[in-house]
């Protein structure tokens, strides 16, 4: 069985899916890689920006979004990052989760190399560099699914992640099937390939429909628009009228000349006035800004409370003051985040470095990733609670012991989780060595 094969059975891919060879040119086709080259290695055609929304657009993005068609998607998400409020809490979740201590499982050797340091970065972080993981999380988060490239790079034998604009990925149903639309055409995505990886937190099938863009989309145009509403009414009603009072008896000259020192009027300017005129300010009595306010406040809150769960981020809370994760964004979206990206790179990233370093028959005992989101104040009670079961197996021990019995050790670790030494599957027991592991069969 060839790495390929392990790799697409770790994906789960059906076996209802045509082969992709069948489906087009690949990224290492010769055609592909002259026209990359003229471009300086760039996949990704130009941009197309749209910088002015209205509902009636998101209803035509949705509608292409169900046909398989990105492109309005990638045009929504990335205009939306330019609000300060949805791309700072974005990147709290995203940014703050790639940030998480990393916990490796597997094969010691696979695992030596991974989390070696070559002074402030990792194998682990030359492969996925954090920004790339955090810009591939949240194009999950809102668009519900992802796509990149890995890149070779030239003076070493594993390649670097290369986040792409979602606005290119186009989903074929008939061939159920993901293209990325290069500059080259059409290229099929087969994940786990060893070049193509495809982030799909919003489900196998029809990814789109379970982001958080339609959501995010709707609140981010009002939110728009009642700001230019907001400014509108400040460049006409927030400053005040100057008007001057003129006596009957004065002249059409004084009037005028009057007229001119309230054009004029500047900062710190003042009036000597002879008996009969006076000057005052007109001040509009209009409410209406309340309203503009009151639509931005709440597509305020629906970001946070899409992206974030609860509204402590932003708002000046515990969490904004201790820049803690844990309280800034719900637990269980933190949970689902890691648990997300980590997937991804253990179904489509490590597998094809592990295969081409160490070779196929390394899969089956190979290195697995997480990231730890175990809130602070939890790895403290667990620690006392570790602290409390070695004094109770201690007292246990010396009871049992009067009567000829002893504890069983291996039940009582996979119980209560505790760590044991050359123990990677966490049963509680150390792991058989990895002959024994394809003596049994699991790398057939």
């Amino acid at each position: 069985m060839s790495w390929r094969d392990v790799v697409g059975s770790l994906l789960g891919i059906s076996t209802y899916q045509a082969p992709a060879q069948d489906a087009g040119p690949t990224l290492d086709d010769p055609r592909v890689e002259r026209q990359r080259a003229a471009f300086g290695g760039q996949l990704s055609p130009l941009p197309q920006t749209k910088t002015r929304w209205y509902l009636a657009d998101l209803d035509n993005t949705v509608a292409n979004a169900d046909a398989g068609d990105m492109g309005m998607v990638g045009r929504l998400y990335r205009a939306m990052r330019r609000d300060g409020v949805l791309s700072g809490v974005l990147s709290t979740r995203t940014g703050g989760v790639v940030c998480l201590p990393k916990k490796f499982y597997g094969d010691a050797d696979i695992k030596a190399v991974l989390e070696a340091r070559n002074g402030t970065r990792s194998t682990f972080d030359d492969l996925h560099p954090p920004a790339e993981l955090a810009l591939l999380a949240a194009d999950g988060i809102v668009c519900g699914v992802g796509v990149g490239e890995l890149l070779p790079v030239q003076g070493r034998d594993f390649p670097v992640l290369c986040r792409l604009d979602p606005e290119w990925l186009r989903y074929r149903w008939a061939e159920n099937r993901w293209y990325y639309n290069t500059i080259a055409g059409p290229i099929p995505i087969t994940p786990g390939d060893g070049r193509w990886v495809l982030h799909t937190p919003g489900g196998r099938v029809a990814p789109w429909q379970h982001g958080q863009w339609q959501a995010l989309g709707r609140a981010w145009i009002n939110k728009e628009h009642a700001m230019l509403a907001r400014s509108n009414w400040e460049h006409k009603l927030a400053n005040p009228a100057r008007a001057a009072i003129a006596p009957l008896g004065a002249s059409e000259g004084q009037r005028r000349g009057m007229i001119s020192s309230l054009i004029a009027w500047g900062f710190n300017t003042v009036f000597e006035l002879p008996p009969g005129w006076d000057v005052k300010l007109i001040e509009s009595k209009g409410e209406g800004y309340q309203s503009y306010q009151a639509t931005i406040d709440s597509s305020n809150l629906e970001f946070m409370v899409d992206i974030a769960g609860q509204t402590v981020t932003t708002d000046g809370g515990a969490g904004f003051a201790n820049a803690d994760i844990h309280r800034s964004i719900r637990a269980d979206l933190v949970k689902e985040t890691a648990t997300s990206i980590a997937y991804t790179c253990n179904t489509q990233t490590l597998p094809p470095f592990i295969a081409k370093r160490w070779g196929a028959g390394r899969l089956g005992t190979g290195t697995v990733v997480e990231w730890d989101v175990t809130p602070p104040k939890d790895l403290k009670a667990e620690a006392e609670s570790m602290n409390q079961m070695g004094q109770a197996i201690k007292v246990l021990r010396e009871a049992l012991q009067a009567y000829g019995r002893d504890l069983d050790i291996t039940q009582l670790c996979n119980r209560f989780g505790i760590p044991i030494a050359g123990d990677a599957d966490g049963d509680g027991a150390p792991d058989r060595n990895a002959n024994e592991l394809e003596q049994g069969g699991m790398l057939q």
